[in-house]
């Protein structure tokens, strides 16, 4: 049984971005499912298809991922093996043109799990990462834009941050995603993003963070997307994945999560779920949440989440 599902974050979809957003989605599915068909490996089919979404700039990944406060782009990923629990993480690398890339280096080249910052950086190149600039001149703008409100009297803090994406989510631009599983039953979840945007410079959020954002085991993956600060305190994709251990479907499984985020932390979230069996689930509480899967069991490319047009 081979399974791919992919997620390009929550929030809404603004109407003039619904094209490039599908298109996106569309290709990166694709991307990741011919290296699930050619090579059986989820691994690099997780990874490929998380390549193809960070270098897609309506995605908060990658190249047009959002700017912290003080205008720089600090970048964060995660990728994790089911069968053996093997991962790797990076958290607020600014020159890198593919983090999730660089997580999977981190867990095949090294004895760690998390590598930050200029640690990070220094570990790209050595790994023969070329520097990168991934701050595109239509995210500038948007940063001028909203920074000047913020000047002219919106407030900083976060409780406020929050309530600003409550009445405008439009700005809360989304992580992305993607869970696979192979032919072996090797299930593997992966996990890219730019944070929220405006951060505080340094902040990290629940994707590098296995058992927030990301988490796989032999019983099933996820990928999380949303409000990192919510996530990190339910522990939601070690949650899913302690549901699906229980035998729980993969699609009970996000709305179970999305139920323990409503009635706890009250943040807008967003989960993509894959069992061992190749089920696929995904739930989130917000407008909108872009998803894409393709399964062996009738080789459909399925897109939803999106809005109605």
């Amino acid at each position: 049984m081979k399974a791919i599902i992919i997620h390009g974050g929550v929030g809404k979809v603004r109407r003039e971005k619904i094209e490039r957003v599908r298109a996106g989605l569309r290709k990166a599915v694709e991307a990741g499912y011919r290296v699930l068909e050619d090579t059986n490996d989820a691994l690099s089919a997780c990874e490929a298809a998380v390549n193809v979404l960070e270098d897609e700039p309506v995605f908060n990944a990658g190249t047009g991922a959002v700017l912290t406060l003080d205008g720089r782009c600090e970048l964060d990923a995660a990728i994790m093996k089911g069968s053996t629990l093997e991962a790797g993480a990076v958290a607020g690398v600014e020159k890198i043109k593919n983090p999730i890339s660089l997580a999977r280096l981190v867990m095949e080249k090294t004895d760690h799990v998390l590598l930050i910052g200029d640690g990070a950086e220094n570990f790209a190149r050595i790994m023969g990462f070329p520097e990168y600039n991934p701050i595109t001149e239509e995210q500038m703008n948007e940063w001028h834009e909203l920074k000047n409100k913020l000047l002219m009297g919106e407030p900083l803090h976060w409780k406020k941050i929050y309530e600003l994406i409550k009445q405008h989510p439009e700005l809360l631009k989304g992580t992305v995603g993607c869970v696979t599983i192979d032919d072996n039953g090797e299930v593997v979840a992966g996990t890219s993003t730019g944070g929220v945007f405006l951060k505080l410079f340094g902040r990290v959020g629940d994707t590098p963070l296995l058992g927030a954002g990301t988490y796989a085991t032999a019983f099933g993956g996820a990928s999380c997307t949303g409000i990192g600060e919510g996530i990190m305190r339910t522990l939601l994709a070690k949650t899913a994945c302690d549901f699906m251990k229980m035998g729980i479907s993969a699609q009970k499984t996000a709305e179970a999560c999305i139920d323990l985020i409503n009635n706890t932390v009250k943040t807008e979230t967003g989960i993509i779920t894959l069992d061992k069996y190749g089920n696929i689930g995904f739930a989130y509480n917000t407008e909108n949440m872009p998803v894409a899967y393709i399964s062996s069991k009738d080789s459909k490319l399925i897109i939803s989440g999106m809005p109605s047009e």
